[in-house]
């Protein structure tokens, strides 16, 4: 298949990147900001929820309850987050693009606000797997979107900027539990309807990339006049046989390993901050307010980390870019979760920490593109990222049952246990070709 040339005679950025381009970027931004906007406010108000919800199920909402119990509605949002993204990713390479992100924002929108009328824990929990399904659609759909519109020099720039709409949702979330969280966690989960706007934008002004529409009039062509080849066999099983099984395997790595680590922080540092400002004899009303400024620097960080990388891909390469945000992880994770810290160091840490770990996940969907053919790379993309969110799934769990039972209570050490199986990531890039300067790979002979 012939692919557009992306190494055209250079001009300036005006005259290279064309309005469909930038239509696609502002959608697919949109998109992903409002889900980190829906996904950020659960988190946000985790512990007020669970507080009002356990004591109806006969459970007493001390921290270690809140922990397990808020752990599992995290952990099923987590696995219909993968189970969605995988469905949705194969559904995207068989239909479209911009069908079936229109399907996914609308199930998470919708489900992430009907998640503030439930009654019981287990009711929540049901409501954020249903959320989740919805929610796996967005990056690997929109950024397969971005990398096939934008074939020109700002392929990875435009990705990483893309990627960090999601930490923006995730700042903005901050704000409004900041402004509204007085008023309680049931009205902050219904701004989760914002994001059925974007689906008005994406079905009016985002076209579907020439390139896929081409690939599934050819693999239907060939389908009905009976000539079907290697490269026309069902995408999974392609994904998990040579040639194309050594990057399925590779880019999961390097998945799994940013999402524990991601997954891990995110999901406890706002008990940590209540537990510290309980601790310190403070309010309730004083501990929402800290933890919502934390997380707003932890996301201003994220912001700067999500847009940078690709930027520092086409400086450095994508494999020390990589490098680069892992060490910052790691060390921003130790600094801040082994040790005791005060509120005001916690703040001081968060923009880094922000910083390291959404670079390290928006460096997935710059370079993840760049591994697989058009047949088959949103479910790729989908299916390296949903096995790390499978695997995520448990940490959450896994960080609040062993903060009880082998660290005295100690959520800090907890976390970073767990975070540090993100290692994995690095055995990964260990094996990971450099990709940049390269064009998108074309379908490739399987035979």
């Amino acid at each position: 298949m012939s692919t557009h040339s992306e190494t055209a005679t250079r001009g300036s950025w005006r005259t290279e990147i064309s309005r469909v381009q930038w239509l696609v970027l502002v959608g697919t931004t949109l998109g992903w900001g409002l889900d980190g906007f829906a996904g950020s406010l659960y988190v946000l108000v985790l512990g007020p929820a669970m507080a009002e919800l356990l004591p109806r199920s006969g459970i007493e909402p001390d921290a270690a309850a809140i922990g397990f119990y808020g752990g599992i509605t995290i952990a099923l949002f987590l696995l219909g987050w993968a189970t969605g993204g995988v469905l949705f990713g194969m559904l995207a390479d068989y239909f479209g693009r911009t069908r079936v992100l229109s399907v996914g924002i609308l199930t998470y929108a919708a489900f992430t606000a009907l998640a503030a009328f439930a009654d019981t824990w287990w009711q929540l929990g049901i409501l954020r797997f249903i959320a989740g399904l919805g929610s796996g659609v967005e990056a690997p759909v929109g950024a397969a979107l971005i990398a096939e519109t934008w074939r020109n020099r700002y392929r990875a720039r435009a990705s990483g900027v893309m990627m960090s709409g999601y930490a923006a949702g995730f700042f903005v979330a901050a704000a409004a539990y900041a402004l509204f969280g007085s008023h309680g966690w049931r009205p902050m989960l219904t701004l989760a309807v914002l994001p059925a706007v974007v689906v008005w934008f994406v079905r009016r002004y985002v076209p579907e990339p020439e390139e896929v529409d081409a690939t599934i009039r050819a693999r239907k062509a060939r389908k009905a006049e009976g000539a079907n080849g290697s490269g026309d066999r069902f995408v999974l099983a392609r994904l998990f046989t040579p040639p194309l099984l050594r990057p399925t395997l590779v880019y999961t790595a390097v998945a799994s390993g940013s999402l524990i680590a991601f997954w891990s922080v995110s999901t406890w540092y706002p008990q940590m901050i209540r537990q510290l400002t309980v601790a310190g004899g403070l309010g309730r009303e004083l501990a929402d307010h800290r933890v919502a400024m934390a997380s707003m620097l932890f996301n201003a960080g994220g912001i700067l980390g999500y847009a940078a990388w690709g930027f520092l891909a086409d400086a450095i390469g994508r494999r020390r870019a990589f490098v680069l945000t892992f060490a910052v992880s790691a060390v921003s994770i130790v600094y801040t979760f082994v040790f005791d810290r005060t509120y005001a160091e916690f703040l001081v840490a968060m923009p880094v920490l922000g910083f390291g770990l959404f670079g390290s996940l928006s460096g997935l969907f710059v370079y993840g593109p760049e591994l697989f053919p058009t047949s088959v790379r949103a479910t790729a993309l989908a299916v390296a990222n949903c096995v790390g969110r499978y695997l995520t799934a448990g940490g959450p769990v896994v960080a609040g049952v062993i903060a009880t039972s082998w660290f005295s209570g100690n959520l800090g050490l907890a976390t970073a246990s767990v975070a540090a199986l993100g290692s994995i990531a690095v055995v990964g890039l260990i094996f990971a070709p450099e990709t940049r300067g390269l064009p998108l790979p074309t379908e490739r002979s399987e035979s």
